[in-house]
């Protein structure tokens, strides 16, 4: 396996979700420590690496996708909204895309997304 893929990814996760990576992969250190590498060398260096979707665009894309799952991506979600926050979508374009995701995936998954979209909002300055 690639370090240099790695230390990419590690990188990436950091600038694009403001976490430590450390955080991350000592989530899944006794369970999957194959899958945080996973994660680092193919989502955050690879995919995003070579992304043609701007950041804004790529978290709006991650918070559509993640409300549609629903309670299966709540924690992601949560995750995601704060980089969506740092990659510059304001609080109502984040709102509007949990209601517009309510359409395809329905009421109660937007309704959910919401609820996590305002608990990241009450713990991060409004800006």
């Amino acid at each position: 396996m690639s370090d240099e893929r790695f230390t990419e990814g590690k990188r990436a996760f950091e600038e694009i979700t403001g976490v430590p990576a450390s955080a991350f992969l000592d989530s899944l250190a006794t369970t999957a420590p194959e899958l945080g590498r996973f994660v680092m060398e193919w989502e955050f260096a690879d995919v995003y690496g070579q992304t043609r979707l701007d950041a804004r665009l790529r978290e709006a894309v991650m918070i559509a996708a993640c409300a549609a799952l629903g309670a299966t991506a709540a924690g992601v979600l949560r995750l995601r909204v704060g980089s969506a926050l740092r990659a510059g979508l304001t609080r109502r374009e984040i709102a509007d895309i949990c209601v517009q995701t309510g359409i395809i995936a329905g009421v109660p998954s937007a309704l959910a997304a919401l609820q996590i979209a305002g608990e990241v909002f009450a713990g991060t300055p409004e800006g």
